[in-house]
């Protein structure tokens, strides 16, 4: 099994960035994502910023290096960006919306399809993988039992080679909106956030009139309360046929989680429980904790 970094959903400035990453490549990583997938104002990184850091980080840390782009494209400057990102000619493109399949196919450039892309079924996947995908993220409200669903039709469909990247730790990407509810939150128009969400570098979170962690608001993007951990499925992670794992970025304790995922790759017996909402991946209500989802 494979392990690998997604891209950093929240507004770190740039020295937070370099920073992380360079802490990042020490780990035992096999792939790392990097880009902005949230929000085209979140300029603390430009292109040619992000490719030089791709660039250091291929030579440092020996993970294959990728870049991804917006998974909600809203503006002709943004699909101009996104035409860039995607003709770089140096790192492979992780496509997070379909517009980004359709430049890279056209391309005739092989790709990565992020969980955006909502795939649920074999039949997708071999339309994808003949427009040029060769690795798959499923999108996080799938369980396991329905990605080895998908994985079996498309063998039967004949796709037998495109790695399945299954998202196994971090704050859900749950939905994009054209509103930015961090800045509403602030009572700042979207054109005028100043860039507040930069305040908030692990999302600001939303809670239950009973005080209970109900989404993570991220700019434009809703994210789940809690953090999913699925270091306590490795068994099943397995059974469902994942080739790589993807860790989503946290400000805080990502070497910590790495390791641990590490470890048990390596022959370590799994936690027998961890915190985090993890009913999605047993097909029950995705806010449910682990100790929860056989209780209902």
């Amino acid at each position: 099994m494979k392990l690998s970094l997604g891209p950093v959903l929240f507004y770190w400035d740039r020295r937070t960035l370099l920073d992380f990453y360079a802490q990042m490549a020490e780990q035992p990583l096999d792939a790392i994502t990097i880009g902005e997938t949230v929000c085209s104002k979140r300029r603390a990184m430009s292109l040619d910023n992000w490719l030089g850091l791709g660039r250091e980080l291929q030579q440092q840390s020996g993970a294959q290096i990728l870049i991804s782009g917006l998974a909600l494209i809203e503006a002709a400057s943004e699909l101009s960006s996104l035409r860039r990102l995607c003709a770089n000619g140096e790192l492979q493109v992780e496509a997070s919306d379909m517009g980004a399949v359709q430049i890279l196919s056209t391309l005739g450039v092989e790709f990565v399809g992020g969980p955006a892309l909502n795939v649920y079924n074999g039949h997708t996947l071999a339309e994808l993988h003949a427009a040029g995908m060769r690795r798959w993220v499923p999108p996080v409200e799938c369980s396991g039992e329905q990605i080895h669903a998908v994985i079996e039709q498309a063998r039967e469909l004949g796709i037998t080679e495109v790695e399945t990247e299954v998202f196994a730790y971090g704050h859900l990407p749950l939905a994009y909106s054209a509103r930015c509810f961090t800045a509403r939150a602030e009572n700042r128009p979207k054109d005028d956030c100043q860039f507040c969400c930069m305040n908030y570098p692990e999302g600001m979170p939303m809670l239950s009139q009973e005080g209970m962690p109900l989404f993570t608001l991220n700019g434009i993007q809703t994210m789940s309360g809690e953090v999913s951990n699925l270091l306590a499925d490795y068994a099943s992670l397995l059974d469902c046929g994942a080739d790589l794992l993807r860790l989503s970025p946290r400000a805080e304790g990502m070497v910590e989680v790495v390791q641990a995922f590490d470890q048990v790759r390596k022959g370590a017996i799994p936690p027998l429980a961890v915190a985090g909402c993890n009913g999605y991946w047993h097909g029950r209500p995705g806010m449910l904790r682990s100790d929860e989802v056989n209780l209902c």
